[in-house]
């Protein structure tokens, strides 16, 4: 695969998205807000997410607040998240660590916070500050191995070879078009592969 060939089809997929102004689970007015709903985010559905951030935000508005909040108080909340047990005492805990309000700006950084994996710290520069980096999610993985931009299904790997094939403009959208474009066709796999299928020949 040569990056000019890949740079036609990521442009072919961004004019597929049907809906283009889905609101994703990232979207919030705030970097720890971005933060906490990228850690609740994975493996469940932004709109999921989305309910249940509102909610918890609500309650708890700030990180300082969310930081001194009872353990069982935040399950209740988001107990409709994959994984909500774990969740919560992952946002509890990271937000008693940034509660001075001073968000890393490094994905190594970021990892070393509880329930941030390269994922959550990629989404959340891009979200947070357009950063150049690429979050690679089950959307970003099945799009990319179906177009032959990586032979890999490894999350780690998979993001090299996407930084290899892409210029850097283009990182901070690709996790944005592709779960787009997932959450589209996406439901429909047969659709998707035939839809990918045309896709695949531009040169």
């Amino acid at each position: 695969m040569n990056s000019k060939k890949a740079i036609l089809q990521f442009k072919s997929l961004k004019k597929l998205v049907k809906d283009k102004n889905m609101r994703l689970a990232a979207e919030w007015d705030e970097d720890w807000k971005i933060l906490i709903a990228t850690i609740l985010s994975a493996v469940t559905r932004d709109e999921v997410t989305i309910v249940v951030c509102e909610e918890l935000f609500e309650k708890y508005p700030s990180m300082e607040k969310l930081s001194r909040a009872r353990l069982s108080s935040v399950e209740k909340i988001i107990k409709h998240v994959n994984f909500y047990k774990n969740k919560s005492k992952n946002i509890i805990a990271t937000t008693k660590i940034l509660k001075d309000g001073k968000i890393p700006k490094s994905v190594n950084e970021l990892i070393t916070l509880p329930g941030v994996g390269r994922k959550v710290a990629n989404v959340y520069l891009v979200g947070a500050h357009n950063a150049h980096a690429i979050g690679v999610d089950t959307h970003v993985a099945r799009i990319s191995f179906k177009l032959d931009w990586t032979d890999s299904k490894n999350a780690h790997i998979v993001e090299k070879d996407l930084e290899k094939l892409f210029p850097k403009k283009y990182w901070c959208e690709i996790n944005d078009v592709l779960v787009r474009f997932g959450k589209s066709y996406g439901l429909s796999r047969k659709k998707e592969d035939e839809i990918l299928a045309k896709i695949r020949p531009l040169n």
